[in-house]
């Protein structure tokens, strides 16, 4: 295929092959780790046990790191898979859904637990009567309570670990099918909920369905609930995590470069984007928002470098996690101004900006773009003082059973901010037409 043909290719072949490319690297990765003779004891110990925030997967006790990526790799494969499904349609949500289940499959979701909410999916499409194809995203997106199929098949309805039981399958198949089929319908109403200011709408959706199913579980039923607590490891080595994010990244570029008609324009236009509510490739086209991808990625690593973060298998997850909505609003402009927050809230809070936690935390914060976007830099950093405040105490409302905890809490950040700035601050459009009628 000449360089012609391929930069009139549909978005949603571009879409596919990047993310067959990511899938790809993770395979590679695993080869690379540098515990490579543990990679299928690492990754039979991932999807045997509890998945409960925050258990980290390069920990040996775990898994490891070459199983961790193995597992990575695995679960990338079944969403590609999905992609190429007859009648599966990408965009830029598809993008956030893979990015965000691969980003967890280094501590919280594995080749097992993914699999009730899939098959949930399933059936969802079966009600309707619609083609599963249609619905892959969701099935993506519904895995954000893979932790809590875990606990079914594991541990509940006690706290020490059981093994398999018929029961267990049972339970999780059963929140799998229940999960399914209620997060299309959650999913469409969140944007009620946040307006669009928080790019990871799922994460309303899962946050308030984990909440559901963890009262009734465990509160209702009266079970004791596994403490929540994070079990980290020494993680990978800095020189480990930036060659293979630079080798990444920059080849993303590259391929951004070339598609863009060896032209970085394009970029600088989507650089001055809002993020509200839009799709780069359908805005901007495939090189440009490619590239994204990598400056974007490189902007991630950069940050996580200046401020010390150890890259357990949760910050490093976190990384393609921060990547998932670099097609729908997220870029370095936008969420610069959430970063300044959480280094300015970190100055008077306990947590010091490099712990795992907050590290962990920023990535969903950076959901929070269109607010800088829409508002401005100002906006932007107390919108991240605010999801910096509430992201660790979110985890007591769903249990720590729903992945998408720092996503929850950018729509729950939207839910105190947004009606206070739609109140008493104009948007940067509104300011420019106010300004140009004073003008006229």
């Amino acid at each position: 295929m000449n360089l012609d043909r391929l930069r009139k290719q549909s978005s949603s072949w571009m879409i596919r092959s990047v993310l067959c490319f990511f899938t790809l690297a993770f395979y590679v990765g695993a080869l690379c780790a540098p515990d490579l003779n543990e990679i299928f004891s690492g990754f039979a110990r991932i999807v045997t046990n509890p998945a409960q925030l925050t258990k980290d997967y390069f920990r040996p006790e775990i898994g490891s790191i070459s199983g961790a990526f193995f597992n990575t790799a695995l679960v990338g494969t079944v969403c590609c898979a999905l992609l190429f499904l007859p009648g599966a349609v990408t965009s830029g949500l598809t993008v956030t859904g893979y990015m965000l289940t691969v980003g967890f499959s280094f501590w919280g979701m594995n080749l097992v637990n993914i699999l009730p909410f899939m098959f949930g999916t399933f059936v969802y499409s079966l009600i309707k009567r619609e083609p599963f194809a249609k619905f892959v995203n969701f099935a993506m997106f519904s895995t954000a309570l893979g932790p809590l199929a875990s606990e079914m098949l594991y541990r509940y309805p006690g706290t020490e670990i059981h093994g398999v039981t018929l029961a267990g399958i049972g339970l999780a198949l059963l929140i799998g099918v229940a999960t399914g089929v209620a997060m299309p319908a959650l999913c469409a109403h969140a944007k009620n909920f946040h307006k669009g200011y928080s790019l990871y709408n799922a994460g309303a959706a899962a946050g308030f369905w984990c909440f559901f199913l963890y009262a009734t579980l465990y509160r209702t039923l009266g079970v004791e609930a596994p403490a929540i607590e994070a079990i980290t490891s020494d993680g990978l080595s800095k020189t480990f995590v930036d060659v293979y994010c630079i080798v990444v990244f920059v080849l993303c570029i590259i391929a951004g470069f070339i598609l863009s008609g060896n032209s970085f324009k394009g970029y600088w236009s989507l650089l001055k984007d809002t993020g509200y509510q839009g799709d780069f490739g359908t805005k901007y086209g495939n090189g440009p928002t490619v590239m994204n991808f990598g400056v974007y990625g490189l902007f991630i690593v950069l940050y996580y470098n200046l401020i010390g973060a150890k890259f357990t298998g949760a910050t490093f997850g976190a990384i393609f996690c921060m990547l998932a909505c670099c097609c729908t609003g997220a870029t370095p402009k936008t969420v610069f101004p959430i970063m300044i927050g959480y280094f300015l809230a970190s100055r008077f809070g306990q947590d010091a900006l490099n712990a795992q936690a907050i590290v962990v935390g920023l990535y969903f914060a950076s959901g929070l773009a269109p607010v800088s976007g829409n508002y401005g830099i100002i906006a932007g950093i107390v919108a991240g003082m605010i999801h910096y405040c509430i992201v660790t105490s979110a985890p007591a409302i769903h249990g720590g059973f729903n992945l998408y905890n720092g996503g929850f809490t950018s729509c729950l950040t939207c839910f105190v901010l947004v009606p206070i700035l739609e109140h008493f601050f104009k948007t940067k459009e509104q300011r420019k037409l106010a300004r140009a009628g004073k003008n006229g």
